[in-house]
């Protein structure tokens, strides 16, 4: 156990890291890819790129000052960091790397303010929550291990079809290229995929399973990222998919991670399932809805899917087909902007975002559990228009990435 003299200091750092948390997260960055270049593919360049990898681990920071004295309450966030550390293969040996840059990054940044007793007890702190994370990912590596058809590491999958669900999405399924059984998984769970990386290495990032446990193959979805404003870079790994993946080709695929996802067996099956997906955030949604319907096909599920306009919205056919077969299903489509030329609009869809108001109309009652999925803006306003609706915490479920505060902040 952390001692008391340890969480009065670090506690009463939480509103100097508070204020400059991201400078000093930026600095760390820098410092850590200088000195350890060897954990640098560990890291999306992206997020590098644009600041939130830099912004999430600022806030986590500060939620742990802020609450060390109370670490309960950073339960999720820590099963959250350990599923995503385990997807990336985080081993022990990482954490010392991680330690010795981060408290070199808080004395050079802070400077005299970084007092030999902060840094002592900053060193305790993080070893204290390094052991937490480290006994937590050992614990997923031998679940992985331990699942029918799982494993540890990564493991080559060959590509059995290549499928494009919209203009900007394809869609690859993938199995064990060793002849095993794909590995059991829950619904909202995701893979790791590596690649090679043009500097020589290779490269990581994290897709949703977008079908339901229990078929013959995996399934992800891929959205191809295009540069986000001018002179910022494409996604590396999704158009590398796109362009240089074919059928019969293999990838390296790590186990299924995530802690956001869906149990049917553990759901009351009386209480309705609302889904609602913004863009690309359809894949973990509709793996939900389809293994729920599968399981507990009495129970009401209502799924709302936000998108540009039809020319880049996936699998309407496969929704609209599940509602087809289960009348206890309803489907729903939200598009932001107008109807690409050439394609009719259904009289039924709705026009604009989704918001507390179509919610209301889909489910007059409100009483339900909610998952949601999408781009930042997107769960930003469906967090606050849930919770506005007095919708309790416990029934309202999501994986964001970024500082909580960015959630949390208002609409």
């Amino acid at each position: 156990m952390l001692s008391n003299k340890t969480i009065a200091i670090v506690k009463s750092t939480a509103p100097v890291l508070e204020e400059g948390g991201e400078a000093l997260t930026r600095h760390f960055y820098k410092r850590m890819f200088s000195h350890n270049p060897e954990v640098q593919h560990l890291f999306n360049p992206s997020n590098q790129f644009s600041g939130s990898q830099q912004r999430a681990l600022a806030g986590a920071i500060c939620a742990y000052a802020a609450n060390i004295d109370n670490l309960d309450a950073l339960g999720g966030a820590v099963e959250l960091i350990a599923q995503k550390h385990a997807s990336l293969r985080i081993l022990p040996e990482h954490y010392p790397i991680v330690g010795e840059n981060l408290l070199a990054s808080i004395r050079e940044v802070l400077g005299a303010a970084a007092t030999d007793e902060i840094i002592d007890a900053w060193a305790e702190a993080y070893g204290f929550l390094a052991d937490i994370l480290i006994a937590r990912e050992a614990q997923i590596y031998q679940e992985q291990q331990a699942t029918p058809g799982g494993w540890q590491d990564f493991k080559p999958f060959k590509v059995i079809k290549k499928i494009k669900e919209s203009a900007n999405i394809t869609s690859f399924y993938l199995v064990p290229a060793d002849g095993a059984v794909p590995p059991a998984f829950k619904p909202g769970q995701y893979i790791t995929v590596r690649v090679p990386s043009p500097c020589g290495h290779t490269t990581m990032r994290n897709y949703s399973l977008s079908d339901k446990p229990g078929q013959p193959h995996l399934r992800i979805s891929v959205k191809r990222e295009t540069p986000p404003v001018a002179n910022t870079p494409a996604g590396y790994v999704s158009n590398y998919l796109h362009d240089n993946i074919e059928q019969d080709m293999t990838l390296q695929i790590a186990p299924p991670c995530g802690e956001f996802c869906l149990d049917p067996t553990s759901q009351n099956p009386e209480r309705p399932l609302v889904l609602l997906a913004g863009g690309i955030g359809v894949t973990p949604l509709l793996s939900m809805a389809l293994a729920a319907q599968e399981h507990t096909p009495q129970r009401k599920i209502v799924f709302i899917h936000a998108c540009l306009h039809e020319n880049v919205q996936p699998f309407r056919s496969v929704l609209e087909e599940t509602a087809a077969k289960n009348p206890n299903v309803s489907v729903h489509y939200c598009y932001s902007e107008a109807a690409p030329e050439g394609v009719t609009r259904s009289t039924e869809a709705h026009e604009g975002f989704v918001d507390a108001a179509l919610v209301q109309k889909l489910l007059p009652d409100l009483q339900a559990d909610y998952y949601f999925c999408g781009p930042k803006p997107f769960m930003i306003k469906i967090y606050h228009d849930l919770l506005g609706l007095g919708i309790p915490a416990h029934q309202v479920h999501f994986e964001f990435f970024g500082p909580r505060q960015e959630l949390e902040k208002a609409a």
